[in-house]
């Protein structure tokens, strides 16, 4: 690509771009809503939380006893068949020897990255499920309509104009 070219095509960006910032919203009308609840309620199921907990923990286990192929076929060293395998490759001189233990520490990194991941999400979702739970039980037991029922986020925000 010629210098020219880039130069060309850079442009082109910065003049289809805006500066300022875009915002999705409402449409003028209040039309755009997500059904049953007043306008501008957030809505977080206690269920939902803890699916995906659930489902990040499921992952977790599965990524677990799945992904250890550095381990997998252990001899009585403590080594994998692929680390044998690797080290029977470099004694006979072939550079894929080290090439498949590079392999075989970069899966074992990346694997225990995402399993980390994977149990963080787990537990933040668990800790933050039972936390809103009861929050939820404080701030219900404070605020309560003259009917006795729950005061909704747009009710209160009327207070906060």
């Amino acid at each position: 690509m010629a210098w020219d070219e880039w130069e060309q095509l850079k442009a082109g960006v910065v003049e289809s771009e805006s500066t300022g910032m875009r915002l999705n919203q409402l449409a003028a009308d209040g039309g755009g809503g997500g059904g049953g609840g007043v306008a501008g309620d957030l809505v977080v199921n206690q269920d939902d939380l803890g699916a995906v907990g659930h489902d990040a923990f499921t992952l977790y286990e599965d990524l677990r006893t799945g992904t250890d192929i550095a381990g997998a076929g252990m001899n009585k060293e403590g080594a994998g068949s692929t680390m044998q395998a690797a080290a029977s490759l470099k004694a006979h001189g072939f550079a894929a020897g080290s090439a498949l233990e590079l392999t075989v520490d970069v899966w074992t990194s990346q694997s225990k990255a995402v399993l980390q991941a994977c149990a963080h999400i787990s537990n933040h979702l668990d800790y933050s499920k039972k936390l809103h739970a009861e929050d939820d039980a404080k701030i219900a037991a404070v605020l309560r309509s003259r009917d006795g029922s729950a005061e909704s986020v747009s009710e209160l925000s009327k207070y906060f104009k």
